[in-house]
């Protein structure tokens, strides 16, 4: 059997430049001055909790199945925005449109950190990375709907294709505590490696 080459631990260094809260019956959030987490989340926040129901990323699942809740926070990287935005003839996407919670500067291609990264922030918070938030039509139709075009569906249905791998990530609460704007955050990854099958 081949081994995989192995890819050792790394740090990088990270500051929040832009936090939001979904406080209404939906995903599009707005900016706050600080996001207080406990271990379900963004307090007050739509996706709040420790379970949630599983949808249609969990085909494995009977739609509305109990499941841990590695949805909890949202990271989105403005500068992929832009790039996504551009491929999409747009002048921007705002992260709030599709429900983001954290925008952070410093990393670049953050769309593409692992799994299991841990984001340490310096008022005491840290998140763990799930993985990459694929996009969908919802947050497509949100964009839509924001930019004044809310019966283009071509439009929304280019968001897929514009925000692969730029969609941000999904993390979880691993220790509480309240993100402030302008906080710097310590990025630890894994080891990482291709299982090879």
């Amino acid at each position: 059997m081949t081994m995989p080459e192995i890819v050792p631990t790394k740090k990088l260094a990270a500051t929040v430049d832009g936090l939001f809260m979904a406080t209404g019956g939906d995903f599009v959030s707005a900016p706050v001055d600080e996001l207080p987490l406990t271990i379900d989340g963004i307090a007050g926040d739509f996706r709040a909790g420790v379970t949630r129901k599983s949808g249609g990323r969990e085909p494995w699942y009977p739609r509305g199945t109990e499941m841990r809740n590695e949805r909890q926070v949202t990271i989105l990287s403005r500068p992929e925005l832009d790039e996504a935005a551009a491929e999409m003839g747009l002048e921007t996407i705002r992260p709030e449109w599709i429900g983001g919670n954290i925008t952070l500067s410093g990393i670049p291609m953050l769309s593409m950190l692992p799994a299991s990264t841990l984001l340490f922030f310096a008022g005491g918070a840290t998140l763990k990375v799930d993985f990459q938030n694929g996009p969908c039509k919802i947050a497509g139709a949100s964009i839509a709907r924001h930019v004044g075009r809310p019966d283009d569906a071509g439009l929304a249905l280019a968001f897929l294709p514009a925000a692969k791998r730029r969609r941000g990530l999904v993390t979880w609460v691993e220790k509480p505590g309240t993100i402030a704007m302008g906080e710097a955050v310590r990025v630890q990854l894994p080891e990482q490696w291709i299982y090879p099958a």
